[in-house]
């Protein structure tokens, strides 16, 4: 089937499904031993471009995360278990699904962390935006995603919207500058 799906430029979604753990270390950790929310969130980017590289066959780049929920705290010494898969696709772009799992080492007890979805852009040779496969989803689960994208990308429509009406609003002048600051 793999094949047949490749030849209409469709690809499965479990072609892109990567995997991914790390022990969480002490320079990952904040003052209250527990992962660092940023740190968290270069490990979803990292596993979600590998999944996006992974079914364009091309360069990519994040064009947007939608959210990162933490949903339970990951420790110093836990290993942190990513997942993530192409779900949808539109023209250059494609929506990545990540779950980050935080597993005692020693327990083996588990908690979904965080999920979040985000979508990158792949590229030609020059840093343009090239056309990607389609993607055919199999599982109930990624039935699901597939079936909700749409609904999602208008969702980051306008919120692009909306940041760019900030940018304009807000500018870039330096917030040093006697004239801009207007606190104490």
């Amino acid at each position: 089937m793999n094949d047949v799906l490749e030849n209409n430029n469709m690809k499965s979604t479990n072609e892109s499904r990567t995997a991914k753990a790390t022990v969480v270390n002490p320079t990952h950790t904040n003052i209250h031993g527990t992962l660092f929310g940023g740190q968290l969130m270069a490990f979803i980017d990292d596993v979600a471009l590998i999944s996006a590289t992974r079914h364009s066959r091309r360069p990519c780049v994040t064009a947007s995360t939608d959210s990162v929920d933490f949903l339970h705290p990951i420790h110093q010494g836990d290993i942190v278990c990513l997942e993530s898969m192409v779900t949808w696709t539109h023209k250059t772009s494609m929506e990545v699904f990540v779950k980050a799992i935080a597993e005692k080492m020693f327990t083996g007890e588990r908690h979904v962390c965080a999920t979040a979805l985000l979508t990158f852009v792949a590229l030609d040779e020059e840093g343009n935006p090239v056309e990607v496969p389609g993607v055919y989803p199999e599982t109930e689960e990624e039935k699901f995603l597939n079936e909700t994208a749409a609904e999602r990308k208008e969702l980051r429509k306008g919120r692009k919207g909306e940041s760019r009406k900030l940018a304009r609003e807000f500018g870039t002048p330096k917030p040093w500058d006697a004239a801009q600051f207007t606190g104490v």
